[in-house]
């Protein structure tokens, strides 16, 4: 008997799989147990082809293949390079030692890639020390850009089946290089990121907004939860585009993380150092956008695809109000939990929430040109349908007015993100393990130092506004934000004053 390792992907976690083979003396047959799925039953064909292209004669016996531990469900064609190598070198003195085998095989013997092999790898890397992995030739760039692992690639069953008879042609396999992307980067605070320099959406065709570019910049430093409100055409769609180039910059983890919930989305595996952006339509379902799918797994909704990014809802009030409701658990806890019959799957969910409205439903009740023809009813029932306590987890709110033909456009995005840059340093030079916006309570009194007038400020609102304890500390956050781009140790009773600017009333 022969064993080697596999992983198989349960959710978003990846679970070690031996996969052991035994050669019997009965009627011919190939049989794979150990809960494999459909997708590893299938692939006894495509191995049957690929072991013939190495000219391997399939001997007259019972070939089994157990994937163990047995109650584990396991799926995904990356089993197909591992069960193929056991067959063709069972009678060999092959030792696979403890490399992890993953590929799909095409009929001819060529190995290929799938979606789970990147986020299985990942997964796999953030438990294990000094995982080695042989994987496809095509996704060894990606794969040995994960810190703490040794990937050696191969282009055919051929190749694998003498990286493992020959020891000396390890070596050669080897990934040598890393990924283009992780080659210009910056040290912060003993980390190391990378700096986006790309301004495809730039803030400079914005005209006017003063006002909602500053908001801009604060919800940016400090990942704050943002909504805009303003008639059509004003720029609040525009402005919340144009927010992802000037966020701060990634840390590496943070973009392989990003690669691999594209990846479980189906969307690939793509390495960028723009922070994800998305915006689902105002009619997509509750699954699709918190996740969800059969009994047996749930697929990865849009709240996690945002993590670390921003999740933008534009016509905010015309969401359903089952989505906009079960908002409020990923806004405040920063994961969301998807329970199912045979399992449960938490997914993290840090990210911007910014969001865009109308003032009414003609959209015209802060016009100074046109005439709203909503009654008053009319207003209160589409505000009515954004509720207190998801207003009470967004920190800023930002009333856009019309721009006018003679507004001027005084600030660019390079010039925006260079500010959100140094409160980004001070942020991580203060030793914070989260930004501003996403701070528990413990890091708001250790990090939210005020003066004595701001202090009295915040008393004075708290008493006069009737503010709850999470109102209390979105006020501290946003204002610690407005400190950090002025550069200023403390809050003072100006940031403290801005702070209060932009909370909703």
């Amino acid at each position: 008997m022969k064993r080697l390792l596999c992983a198989t992907l349960d959710a978003n976690i990846a679970h070690s799989v031996e996969v052991e083979s035994t050669f019997v003396r009965a009627l011919p047959s190939f049989s794979i147990v150990g809960l494999a799925q459909q997708s590893i039953q299938e692939s006894r064909d495509r191995i049957k082809a690929a072991l013939s292209s190495i000219n391997f004669n399939f001997p007259a016996q019972k070939i089994t293949v157990n994937l163990s531990p047995s109650d584990l469900p396991k799926s995904g064609s990356h089993f197909d390079l591992g069960v193929a190598l056991l067959i063709a070198l069972q009678k060999s003195n092959a030792n696979f030692g403890d490399f992890y085998c993953f590929g799909e095989l095409g009929l001819g013997g060529s190995v290929k890639s799938t979606a789970s092999i990147f986020p299985i790898i990942l997964s796999l890397a953030s438990r294990l020390k000094n995982l080695k992995v042989v994987a496809p030739h095509e996704s060894l760039e990606l794969i040995a850009s994960i810190p703490n692992v040794k990937a050696y690639g191969v282009k055919s069953l051929e190749e694998a089946v003498e990286f493992f008879t020959n020891p000396q042609t390890q070596e050669e396999k080897e990934a040598k290089t890393t990924h283009e992307l992780f080659k210009n980067s910056m040290q912060i605070a003993g980390k190391t990121y990378i700096l986006n320099d790309d301004f495809a959406l730039d803030f400079a065709d914005i005209k006017g907004q003063a006002h909602a570019k500053e908001a801009m910049m604060i919800a940016s430093a400090g990942m704050h939860n943002v909504l805009l409100e303003g008639s059509p055409g004003c720029g609040k769609s525009m402005s919340i585009k144009r927010l992802l180039y000037i966020m701060p910059p990634l840390e590496i983890n943070e973009i392989l993380q990003n690669a691999a919930n594209r990846s479980l989305g189906g969307e690939g595996t793509v390495f960028s150092k723009l922070r994800p952006f998305r915006s689902p339509h105002h009619t997509s379902s509750r699954p699709s956008i918190f996740g969800g799918g059969s009994n047996l797994g749930a697929k990865i909704g849009e709240v996690a695809l945002a993590h670390n990014g921003i999740l933008f809802f534009d016509e905010f009030p015309h969401f359903s109000k089952d989505v906009l409701e079960s908002l409020r658990e990923p806004l405040e806890d920063g994961r969301v939990l998807i329970s199912r019959v045979n399992s449960k799957i938490c997914y993290d969910t840090k990210f911007i929430f910014a969001a865009a409205q109308n003032p009414c439903p003609c959209g015209n009740l802060f016009s100074g040109v046109k005439t709203c023809k909503c009654s008053d009813t009319d207003i209160l029932r589409y505000k009515a349908k954004i509720s207190a306590p998801l207003l009470d987890r967004i920190d800023i709110y930002v009333q856009m007015d019309e721009s006018g033909v003679e507004d001027i456009s005084d600030m660019d995005s390079k010039q925006m993100r260079s500010l959100v840059l140094k409160a980004f340093k001070a942020q991580k030079e203060r030793g914070q393990d989260e930004l501003n916006g996403k701070m528990d309570d413990g890091a708001i009194e250790r990090f939210c130092v005020m003066s004595g007038e701001a202090e009295d400020i915040l008393k004075n609102a708290a008493v006069r506004f009737g503010l709850s304890h999470r109102g209390i500390g979105k006020l501290k956050k946003v204002a610690r934000t407005a400190a950090d781009l002025d550069g200023a140790e403390l809050i003072e009773k100006s940031h403290m004053l801005k702070s209060l600017k932009f909370r909703h009333r």
